[in-house]
């Protein structure tokens, strides 16, 4: 009998294969990935799906899209006025927002907030805004001021203040201490550091991010009217409801187009300022 004997050294390490994972974390996703199809399962048996439904879905929605064409241009006016209102509810309630949540950045950054108790009450409100989906606040605000167009424009300022002061706040919290350090050695107060020392240097920031707000305000808005907040939505929900399905596709249509013009001029805009 011949002994074979196993290569040491390098040899050793050569001869071995190569695996990205050892066994442990190889068991370890095994036990993720399981966890994670439990939880898939889990979920889609607490919910109530109309499987026939489902499997109809296809040919119904064929129906559908032949029901819409070709659009109807009947009311075209009615549209293009919502459109226009859906425009300045999206324009109106970014100025507010933008101005409004200034402030709120400056507590809710750790730089700049006077003490412990704003700081945490700022992120508190930053939170609370964005933890409230927008058609949220519009029912919200409906239901207190009643259908129009201002509730449509409250309930996008509060959504907006929230995503408007964190990007805001993380800016400033990474400005360069420098001028302001510069500022401090003269003498300078709170006021002149905050307009000469922080201000200028999240403008740039503080441009991009409105224009890029205003963009996702003017999406959101055209679904406001749905619940009665006014804009496009009001009218489409009505289309809707009377089965008109040729106004329906004119409607979708000239929210399409709306939505790639506002797209169009968000990114020139960010492309001039950045």
């Amino acid at each position: 009998m011949v002994a074979t004997t196993q290569p040491t050294g390098p040899d050793a390490i050569a001869h071995r294969e190569w695996s990205r994972y050892t066994t442990k974390e190889r068991w370890r996703r095994y036990g993720v990935m399981a966890l994670v199809a439990l939880a898939v399962v889990w979920s889609l048996s607490t919910i109530n799906i109309i499987w026939p439904w489902l499997w109809d879905a296809p040919e119904q929605m064929g129906d559908l899209f032949a029901r819409m064409f070709p659009p109807s241009l009947d009311g075209w006016k009615d549209i293009a006025w919502t459109l226009l209102e859906t425009v300045n509810i999206a324009t109106i309630a970014t100025f507010f927002a933008v101005f409004l949540s200034l402030p709120i950045a400056l507590i809710a950054a750790q730089n700049t907030t006077p003490n412990r108790f704003t700081l945490w009450l700022g992120r508190f409100i930053l939170v609370s805004s964005r933890s409230v989906n927008t058609i949220i606040w519009a029912l919200l605000f409906v239901a207190v001021f009643g259908p129009g167009v201002l509730a449509g424009i409250l309930a996008i300022i509060f959504r907006s203040l929230g995503f408007l002061g964190k990007l805001l706040g993380e800016a400033i919290e990474e400005i360069d201490r420098a001028p302001i350090e510069a500022l401090e050695s003269v003498g300078a107060s709170r006021f002149k550091i905050l307009i000469y020392g922080i201000i200028p240097q999240v403008m740039p920031t503080f441009f991009a991010v409105s224009i890029l707000r205003w963009d996702i305000n003017l999406r959101e808005s055209t679904v406001l009217g749905l619940v009665g907040a006014g804009g496009i939505g009001i009218i489409l929900q009505g289309a809707i409801d009377t089965f008109a399905w040729q106004t329906v596709a004119t409607i979708l249509l000239a929210i399409i187009g709306l939505v790639i013009i506002g797209e169009a001029i968000s990114a020139y805009l960010r492309k001039k300022v950045i």
